[in-house]
């Protein structure tokens, strides 16, 4: 692994464009900056005018950003991006075997593969689920894994996992409005390639919905739960209600009665199936977790141990998506499906480990440290891109409570072109595929949303932090 010179997803070593670049190398060559430049502005203001934007809380009052789109595209070849899909399926029906063990008959525990404290103590681990049957045995129906590329030894680009995404995985509404946008831009460039689609996604995700309705519902009513319009992706949640054409409730428009949940409608309460949620377990049902939410149903997880709803994602997945779990991903795929990880991890050092702690104190300028909690990019050092100051309060931040932070090396996410102020130059990125799982299949669109870091050297790709995003193409 690499950290002194990134991959290039364009140019090889030797300065030569790679196979799956060149005809969109020859198209950027005949392409004149100012139209480029033109294109992105006519972008930004399509973007506004649909009302793509978000909310970071605690940022200039909460006021509303777009997202910066970059207009040139990341492309992946379909055979890099078939060793991707078959590893991501891997990975998630091990997640969901974790899941579904964890909550019953904790095998994994009992063998000592995984400490029991680390799952048992973990904040997220919910004993409220323990016992409860869910349809399929499926816990994370919709996992959005990020991706991440470094130089391997040999010069080619090896793909890591850097995070999993299971509670609710947010973005894919950025990866259709892409996609859609490239399209009426430069219709030119598609006729070059063999673009896959992605349009599709919404009704893969509907029919993952209907396909773990309760037992013996066959016209099941699937909503989408939202925490309301001032949550920071709540276009994205408007946006594909209204693209599965099922309605978008918040916790005020549904009630349970016998253990049954309702939707308040105009011509009266509506009996639902299906809830795909888009809000924390604390804040589903103040009967059981937070007694203040006013986001929630009261009820709610009395009808769902009855087994009169659906929810997706289910209540407790977070305990497998936790930093903490992280490192005993590729485990769990040795122990419940008896197979080699295609997927590797970052390497990982968990503080909670005295020598662990000891390394990471001991090399913290060239460390990522996270908070096992954390998301968005807060809650973590860049020890290279990090003053003196800022490493010496981290290190007693560290101090003071180890059990919550892991390190990883600083890896050198590969870079793609990018139309920047300057013009164009390389900026680092990730990758965060979409994976549904329903009824026997585990299925998703090619290639996922394309992150990238805009700030010249950052290797934080989320928006909340500047980030921007690209179309993904897979290719031929």
């Amino acid at each position: 692994m690499n950290a002194a010179k990134p991959f290039d997803e364009m140019h090889a070593a030797d300065g030569t464009i790679r196979t799956h670049y060149q005809p969109y190398s020859e198209w950027l060559g005949h392409t004149p900056r100012e139209l480029i430049a033109r294109k992105r502005k006519e972008a930004d203001l399509a973007f506004h005018r649909v009302g793509i934007t978000f909310n970071v809380y605690g940022a200039d009052g909460g006021k509303e950003r777009l997202i910066p789109f970059d207009l040139l595209p990341r492309i992946i070849p379909g055979d890099e991006w078939r060793t991707l899909e078959a590893g991501l399926r891997q990975r998630v029906r091990a997640l969901n075997a974790f899941l579904a063990d964890i909550y019953h008959g904790q095998e994994i525990l009992r063998a000592g593969r995984i400490p029991a404290d680390q799952v048992l103590d973990n904040a997220q681990f919910r004993p409220e689920m323990k016992g409860v049957h869910v349809p399929g045995g499926l816990y994370a129906m919709i996992a959005g894994i990020d991706l991440v590329r470094a130089a391997g030894a040999d010069g080619k680009g090896d793909y890591y996992v850097l995070e999993d995404n299971l509670r609710v995985p947010s973005g894919v509404s950025y990866l259709l409005e892409n996609r859609k946008m490239m399209m009426r831009l430069f219709p030119d460039l598609f006729s070059r390639y063999d673009v896959q689609p992605v349009e599709h996604y919404p009704d893969l995700l509907l029919e993952t919905l209907r396909a773990v309705a309760p037992a013996g519902v066959l016209d099941p009513t699937a909503v989408l739960l939202t925490p309301g319009a001032f949550n920071s992706a709540y276009f994205e949640h408007s946006f594909l209600a209204q693209q599965m054409g099922i309605e978008l409730v918040e916790g005020q428009d549904l009630f349970v009665e016998d253990d049954t949940v309702f939707m308040r409608t105009t011509q009266g309460p509506r009996r639902v199936d299906v809830i795909y949620r888009r809000l924390d377990d604390d804040f589903l049902d103040p009967e059981v977790f937070r007694a203040d939410s006013m986001l929630g149903v009261p009820g709610l997880m009395s009808a769902y141990r009855a087994g009169r709803v659906t929810l997706a994602n289910a209540v407790g997945t977070g305990v497998a998506d936790d930093k903490s779990i992280y490192p005993y991903v590729p485990e769990m795929v040795r122990f419940y499906l008896g197979e080699e990880p295609i997927l590797n991890n970052v390497p990982t050092w968990m503080l909670r480990e005295p020598d662990d702690l000891a390394y990471t104190l001991a090399h913290l300028p060239e460390l990522v440290v996270k908070e096992v909690h954390g998301a968005g990019g807060y809650g973590m050092l860049v020890g290279p891109a990090a003053t003196k100051a800022e490493i010496e309060e981290f290190r007693q931040r560290i101090l003071a409570a180890p059990e919550k932070y892991i390190a990883q090396p600083t890896l050198s996410l590969s870079t793609c072109p990018t139309f920047v102020d300057a013009g164009i130059a390389p900026r680092h990125i990730d990758l965060r595929p979409f994976v549904l799982s329903g009824g026997r299949e585990i299925r998703m669109v090619p290639g996922g949303l394309t992150r990238v870091a805009l700030k010249a050297g950052s290797l934080v790709v989320n928006s909340s932090q500047g980030g921007g995003t690209k179309d993904t193409w897979v290719v031929g």
